[in-house]
């Protein structure tokens, strides 16, 4: 995976799937967390990296007062606009992998974990991780969570999803599955128990290296 030992895995979960606060329980047990959304929203703040070629390729218009990118309209114009949505991910995808490659190499974590939202419709995570762990759920579960935590209506919510992969979708690439239903408390046994699998894997892997 981009050229590293450490043994890695992709995370990802629909939204309101509670991938954060798995990756943040693995974090615990001492993997190393690397966030594309987080990274995403560096480079896109006051002073990112992206932000002088998102004023150039949309104008003064994609760009807030406070000099970071005018996320809301930018989201409006994508979700409606395929063209301008591929041409957004001209300019920010080279940058997340940089940075991710960058984040990896300095982790010290005992393994990597990457937390990518759209790892399904982002194309070859599946060629550069070693394993692929969904959080998943019932899709009225998302719904629900996702509507309270983010006070959107249930339409708001359902047309965010259909710019996702589906569920089934995210299952058949997945290597293991975490099924987030019921609150953290009854799913620790299966994160501990995955965690040390993943432990003799990166053995295995630095082993073999």
């Amino acid at each position: 995976m981009m050229g590293l030992e450490k043994f890695s895995l992709g995370l990802t979960g629909g939204i309101g799937s509670g991938k954060t606060t798995i990756a943040n329980a693995f974090q615990a047990l001492g993997a190393s967390l690397i966030d594309t959304d987080l990274i995403a929203h560096a480079l896109t703040r006051k002073d990112g990296l992206a932000i002088p070629q998102i004023r150039e390729e949309f104008g003064d218009q994609a760009i807030s007062g406070d000099g970071s990118m005018d996320r809301a309209r930018m989201r409006a114009l994508v979700f409606n606009d395929s063209a301008a949505k591929l041409r957004l991910e001209a300019i920010l995808h080279p940058l997340i992998r940089a940075q991710t490659e960058q984040a990896a190499t300095s982790a010290t974590g005992d393994y990597l974990i990457f937390v990518v939202p759209l790892l399904v419709e982002s194309g070859n995570w599946k060629q550069r991780v070693d394993r692929i762990l969904v959080v998943d759920c019932a899709e009225e579960i998302q719904i629900t969570r996702v509507m309270q935590r983010n006070q959107l209506s249930r339409e708001q919510v359902l047309a965010i999803m259909r710019n996702q992969a589906s569920r089934q979708e995210r299952l058949a690439a997945a290597d293991d599955v975490i099924l987030n239903q019921d609150g953290l408390h009854l799913i620790k046994p299966q994160i501990l128990a995955l965690h040390q699998t993943y432990l003799n894997m990166s053995a295995q892997k630095s082993g073999s290296n």
